[in-house]
């Protein structure tokens, strides 16, 4: 049997493996991902982290979608490996793990973890996507998986689901497609986003680079400056905190709880479906 710990982001849940000594062996990791992912089948959860070995910083992990895609980078996932690896005896406080988007620096304190970001990329600000009735103006940037951010009035009646998988699916962003966040100021340094999770493939109730991407694309317009307080579906707030250079953003800085719902074993009987 092998031990999972089932943890949550300001609303993101992610199953959590610790596999440094290798026993957690599946010969389909994309099946085996989507099962223990499945809502009513199964533990359940937006996506599973695999804690792995590291030659260069504490640990290393992966990173799995619930459909079973592998991305470099998870804002709330990372804080919730980081609480994870600490609370195991993995990490100190001040921690680093190696990701697909390069070493993290972490730090945690209590509930609370304060995660820094690789320098985010690809920043394009204000152009415009065809749709079928004109054209949508969206900005995007790469905080270590693709963004688009599009502003809207009146969030809470937004129809995030159709109008974010529409984004997601968009021809501008293909092969590897976008997540999609909708973005409502709310003064200087508060706004709300709701966001449309490439690889879960729905509205989730929080997502980390998301949030950040959404702060950052709305200070590059003048609208927020850092730090900026982000409210998400689930009703919490995550911390945003950066600095501004000629070329973009440097020093960027995701805080949030990352909290433990419950730990178990996952029996056999899942493993010899693969």
């Amino acid at each position: 049997m092998i031990e999972f710990f089932k943890m949550s982001g300001s609303g993101n849940d992610f199953i959590i493996i610790d596999n440094r000594d290798g026993a957690l062996v599946v010969a389909d990791i994309v099946k085996f991902v989507q099962e223990l992912c499945e809502r009513k089948g199964s533990v359940g959860a937006d996506g599973l982290i695999i804690i792995e070995k590291s030659l260069r910083a504490d640990f290393r992990w992966r990173f799995f979608n619930a459909d079973g895609s592998e991305v470099d980078m998870c804002g709330n996932g990372g804080r919730c490996a980081a609480r994870f690896a600490f609370l195991k005896g993995i990490a100190p406080a001040a921690m680093s793990f190696e990701t697909g988007a390069g070493v993290i620096d972490a730090q945690v304190s209590g509930e609370t973890v304060k995660l820094r970001l690789a320098d985010p990329r690809e920043l394009a600000l204000d152009y415009q996507l065809p749709t079928e009735g004109g054209s949508l103006i969206v900005s995007s940037v790469n905080t270590g998986v693709p963004h688009v951010v599009s502003f809207v009035d009146d969030l809470e009646h937004f129809d995030v689901f159709h109008k974010g998988r529409w984004l997601r699916y968009h021809a501008h962003y293909q092969p590897a497609g976008t997540n999609a966040n909708f973005v409502q100021v709310v003064n200087r340094h508060t706004i709300k986003v709701r966001t449309y999770e490439r690889g879960v493939e729905d509205e989730t109730l929080a997502c980390g680079t998301g949030s950040v991407a959404s702060a950052l694309i709305a200070s590059r317009k003048g609208l927020v400056a850092s730090p900026v307080a982000v409210r998400v579906k689930s009703g919490e707030t995550l911390k945003i905190y950066f600095d501004v250079a000629d070329a973009g953003y440097r020093d960027v800085y995701l805080e949030g709880a990352a909290n433990v719902v419950y730990q178990g074993m996952l029996w056999e009987e899942l493993f010899k479906k693969q």
